[in-house]
């Protein structure tokens, strides 16, 4: 699935959670989506933070969304390398099929 598809995807499912969320499920999402804003530490490294983590955890979801987020806030190809070589490191072996995911959709984003 391109990035593009998935992120549409992704926007119509959290809507449909949204329609039956309660405030426990609410305060989650808020809390989700303020954890990645600017702070002490920029919006872009939070970004490669969690894309790392996703990476390592294996959701696949997670590893788009980042990836598209690493994008939109302007993680350059070096950053992107860098953190895929941390996540390589921390997770092992068992990462490289997500890695590999992972430097397709990146070259995805940057074609457009």
């Amino acid at each position: 699935m391109k990035i593009e598809e998935y992120m549409k995807l992704r926007e119509k499912l959290d809507e449909i959670v949204m329609k039956y969320a309660d405030i426990n499920i609410k305060r989650f999402y808020n809390l989700d989506n303020r954890v990645y804003s600017d702070g002490a530490i920029p919006a872009k490294y939070k970004e490669m933070m969690g894309l790392v983590a996703s990476i390592v955890l294996r959701c696949e979801g997670c590893i788009k969304y980042h990836i598209k987020r690493c994008y939109d806030e302007g993680v350059s190809n070096d950053e992107f390398v860098e953190a895929m070589a941390i996540a390589l490191v921390i997770g092992g072996s068992i990462i490289i099929p997500h890695l590999r995911e992972a430097f397709e959709i990146w070259d995805e984003l940057k074609k457009i």
